[in-house]
């Protein structure tokens, strides 16, 4: 069986469902049998439909390791195991040593998280010597104690861009929690008065968000994509106080919408301030403020070579096909090394050789 499966656990859409969803549709599209595997049932969840809509093969598991192990172990036991969040990655890991399955794990996060879950985030980068490892940008590989392979966030980039309006629209596209930072896009709303605000998403914040800005901003909630929303957004602006290499920056440009952002995570690396988008220094309100109205301040002609310089970005540089190819590559070099191998990290790369 030469089938790779994906494995995450999760409860609702965001950053790294997206990337499971560009990578299997882009493996299958490379000729690779591919499923998504679910750690554990959390309700109906809005991937699994994406996942339907593209013809894509996923499952839902019982839960903890041993499930995991049956299904590693049973009659349709895949060539490898690439796995996707901390719990995913920590479980993924002790099941494909003990059931004898290549293993690699996607490193997604650029916030340290807090708590409980700082521990969790501990213990999977301390074990992840025992598998593969892919991070999406420099900061997140820098935090990995034993190397890894760097391989950017990817997305499918339109063969043309959906006809464009010009109305004013800033927008924030993401996950309504603390390190994506919708507070802080309540308060650029007001410190660049002029534009509509609208914000897309959901998590934990957003209702008392919603109470308290809703009259500065248009809520619109969790959605299964975006695809319908772009050609109404003239800007996308991010106010994360962490980040890696976020889907939803890299899906705005293909669509010919520029993102100005603070200088946060791998974005530095994707927008060059006035020509693809804008930048602003970490956590600056005012300097992001600026690069708003500096926006608004284009004419049609500007606001189009801006919005022509964001698609050649994406499709030049974080395209599907290369990035599915990266990560094929990493694959081809973990498949039948079995529960016997070890990797480890040999000058910035991965490796694997037996124990």
């Amino acid at each position: 069986m030469t089938e790779i499966c994906l494995l995450l656990d999760s409860r609702g859409p965001g950053g790294i469902e997206s990337h499971v969803a560009e990578l299997a549709a882009g493996l299958r599209a490379a000729g690779e049998t591919v499923c998504v595997l679910f750690l554990q049932d959390h309700g109906p969840h809005p991937l699994r439909t994406r996942l339907d809509a593209e013809g894509i093969v996923w499952e839902v598991l019982g839960g903890g390791v041993f499930p995991l192990i049956a299904r590693l172990t049973g009659s349709r036991r895949p060539a490898l195991l690439h796995t996707h969040g901390y719990k995913a990655n920590l479980l993924g890991r002790i099941a494909a040593l003990l059931a004898g399955v290549p293993v690699v794990a996607s490193y997604h996060a650029g916030e340290k998280p807090p708590g409980m879950l700082a521990w969790y985030d501990r213990a999977d980068r301390w074990t992840s010597f025992l598998g593969g490892r892919i991070a999406v940008s420099r900061p997140i590989l820098a935090r990995l104690p034993f190397g890894g392979t760097l391989i950017p966030n990817f997305v499918a980039v339109p063969p043309q861009p959906a006809a464009r309006t010009l109305r004013d629209v800033v927008a924030f596209v993401g996950r309504m929690s603390l390190e994506k930072g919708p507070d802080l896009f309540c308060v650029l709303a007001a410190a660049a008065p002029g534009p509509e605000y609208a914000a897309f998403g959901g998590g934990p914040m957003l209702h008392a968000l919603q109470a308290i800005h809703g009259e500065q901003v248009t809520f619109h909630g969790s959605r299964d994509g975006m695809d319908g929303a772009w050609p109404g957004i003239g800007l996308v602006a991010v106010t994360s106080r962490a980040e890696g290499l976020p889907l939803a920056v890299l899906e705005a440009m293909a669509n010919g919408v520029p993102v100005a952002s603070f200088a946060v995570g791998a974005l530095p690396e994707v927008i060059e301030d006035g020509v693809n988008g804008f930048l602003a220094p970490a956590g600056d309100l005012e300097a992001l403020a600026e690069r708003i109205n500096r926006w608004r301040a284009l004419d049609a002609d500007g606001r189009s070579a801006m919005s022509r310089a964001a698609r050649a970005t994406v499709s030049q540089r974080f395209g599907r096909t290369a990035g599915v190819e990266a990560i094929r590559a990493c694959y081809n070099g973990l498949r039948g090394l079995g529960a016997t191998r070890l990797a480890v990290p040999v000058a910035g790369r991965t490796v694997c050789r037996p124990v």
